[in-house]
């Protein structure tokens, strides 16, 4: 197949360089602004590699469309429902980025709960001439409770590493996890009782209708005044004003984001601002072996829809409400 007649795929580009070699020859991806172009109708499959918005509007000006692929697990940026009604499967990469995007929970957990980013920037400004042993005291870890809202794939990795330095683990999920349970241990409780125990609580949640703002001003109220926020979930999952508000007044002892809403934040936000929150840009899943793994995925399922085949990995699609 020759690029000339390989099939239009509308892409938000760019694109990683895996990406581009792995779809060489085979399509032709077009930017994002070809749907609101005379070519609109020769587009036959989106491809998604960050958020961009995939709603029925934008279905209906591609007729052509038989596939959606998504680089990544979660789809909360695509309508599923108005793509399945169409009789388009979407496509996403689950299993493969679940210890990836737990190392970086973890790694966030630790980094606020140490205070390890305060420590560098000090470390490296002028003010570090002496060592100090009443400067920059953190929160341990070990043997303290963690609790994990979302008790899905990435939910039990972050247990499992929990486990590893002897946390107590806590988790609320919509059903409970027998077998996490029995191999972990960790124990089902309700958000309130999670919230009200927990020394971390990590956000592992889907974004969906349910979980959107799902840690607001009540929530936050509900934590410890030493506890610790950690979202590696999606940023509309928890209130940013309601956020900010806490960390302002030390309600609570720190955050460690991932993800925020929006994202990315204003430059002049005051979350930027302060000093007991780290923030990093999305990077869960962002290791070499599992960007390459998701870029083979998502890249096999838009071949696969495009050639009529089912996909590897196909999302179904949320009942419709009553």
């Amino acid at each position: 197949m020759t690029s000339g007649t390989a099939p239009l795929v509308l892409a938000d580009l760019p694109v990683s360089d895996m990406v581009l070699q792995a779809l060489q020859g085979r399509v032709r991806l077009v930017p994002w602004d070809t749907a609101t172009t005379a070519d609109a109708k020769q587009v036959r499959a989106i491809y998604t590699y960050g958020h961009p918005m995939v709603d029925a509007g934008l279905l209906d000006r591609l007729p052509a469309v038989c596939v959606i692929s998504n680089f990544g697990v979660g789809v909360d940026h695509i309508d599923v429902r108005a793509a399945d009604a169409r009789g388009i499967p979407v496509g996403n990469t689950p299993g493969i980025l679940d210890g990836a995007t737990a190392d970086l929970a973890f790694a966030l957990l630790l980094a606020a709960g140490r205070r390890i980013v305060e420590g560098d920037r000090y470390a490296r400004g002028p003010g570090f001439l002496r060592y100090d042993p009443s400067f920059i005291i953190g929160r341990e870890i070990h043997g303290t409770t963690v609790g994990i809202i979302g008790m899905g794939r990435i939910g039990e990795q972050v247990a499992r590493r929990a486990r590893g330095f002897d946390m107590r683990v806590l988790y609320c999920n919509r059903r409970r996890k027998l077998a996490a349970e029995a191999s972990l241990p960790c124990r089902h409780v309700t958000q309130a009782e999670l919230l009200a125990a927990s020394d971390y609580v990590v956000l592992t949640v889907p974004l969906t209708a349910d979980t959107h703002r799902l840690i607001g001003r009540a929530e936050l109220a509900q934590m410890k005044p030493t506890a610790i926020l950690v979202n590696a979930a999606r940023g509309a999952i928890v209130d940013t004003e309601a956020l900010t508000e806490a960390l302002a007044t030390r309600r609570i002892f720190a955050a460690a984001l991932d993800v925020t809403d929006p994202e990315p934040l204003p430059r002049d936000y005051l979350l930027l601002r302060l000093d007991n929150v780290i923030i990093t840009p999305h990077l869960g899943s962002a290791s070499e072996q599992t960007r390459q793994r998701m870029t083979e995925l998502s890249v096999e399922n838009l071949l696969a829809g495009l050639e009529g085949r089912p996909l590897t990995c196909r999302v179904v699609p949320p009942p419709t409400p009553a």
